[in-house]
């Protein structure tokens, strides 16, 4: 990027601030999905200046609409936006530390508030619930962010996939991802596997949606059980999910270690959540 882009990007943040900053309250509910609509017809058009001011237009409403938000959900905003893996579990450090001002890569400050890793765990997982519970997905790059967010806030708490706190309560596990986990374990831990993952994870295979008006449920949650069992509504189940299945891995994982039968199952679960985590790194960022 040359000076002059460099200079009218600066403007065009500025001037979005100034303009946003005033009017951020007063907008609606329709604003940021109108703005999504925009963003994808000029990719679609590839005009790729309509696009970048679209897409400052968005961050700093986003930016704005953020610091309203409670400590810890401000921190899920910006964890969204740190595509590294390990700036992302700097962040949580500092966070669960009591946050503070840092110094950013560029020489810019960065204000961090302090935050409960469980809150921040808790809050992605309700994101996610939220999402997954529809029969089609709106962002599936916002959907793998969410995981990877609540999998590491987790993981950093210490008691990691098998923490008591994690636990959603499941009392029967869902049909999609244990049918899937059981064709997986199935077979040698490998570049097929991994391949069946990733589609999976990806929206196809199992992972496919179906319309959000089919049998006519639109966003209801269906959980049914293990494989086989019929469904008491009649309904088709939804298809895998990526936050599901993890919590899916780790439940059954849980049970495996607390029953000390682990072995070659248990590392072979391991291995899935391991490279289920990878997968949704390269589709969110």
């Amino acid at each position: 990027m040359n000076m002059d882009e460099a200079s009218e990007e600066l403007a065009v943040q500025l001037a979005a601030q100034g303009v946003i900053g005033k009017r951020v309250d007063e907008m609606e509910s329709g604003f940021m999905m109108a703005l999504d609509y925009m963003i994808q017809l000029a990719e679609r058009d590839q005009d790729d200046k309509r696009k970048s001011l679209l897409e400052v237009i968005k961050e700093t409403v986003l930016s704005h609409l953020t610091k309203k938000c409670p400590p810890h959900v401000q921190v899920i905003g910006l964890l969204c936006r740190t595509p590294e893996k390990e700036s992302r579990h700097e962040l949580l450090r500092r966070v669960a530390a009591g946050g503070g001002v840092f110094e950013g890569e560029n020489g810019t400050k960065l204000h961090l508030p302090g935050a409960n890793l469980n809150d921040i765990s808790n809050q992605a997982d309700d994101l996610l619930e939220t999402m997954e519970s529809r029969r089609v997905v709106p962002d599936r790059k916002l959907l793998a962010r969410l995981v990877l967010i609540r999998e590491e806030a987790r993981n950093m708490m210490g008691g990691g996939i098998l923490d008591e706190r994690n636990d959603r309560g499941l009392s029967t596990l869902p049909e999609s991802e244990v049918n899937f986990l059981t064709k997986l374990v199935a077979l040698r831990p490998g570049k097929t596997v991994r391949s069946m993952i990733k589609r999976v994870m990806q929206g196809e295979d199992e992972g496919a949606e179906t319309s959000e008006s089919e049998d006519g449920v639109v966003g209801e949650k269906i959980l049914k059980g293990v494989a086989g069992r019929g469904s008491v509504s009649g309904r088709k189940p939804l298809p895998v999910r990526p936050g599901m299945f993890l919590e899916t891995v780790s439940k059954v994982l849980g049970g495996i270690y607390a029953g000390n039968t682990s072995g070659v199952t248990a590392q072979h679960l391991e291995w899935v959540h391991q490279n289920t985590l990878q997968i949704l790194q390269e589709i969110a960022f």
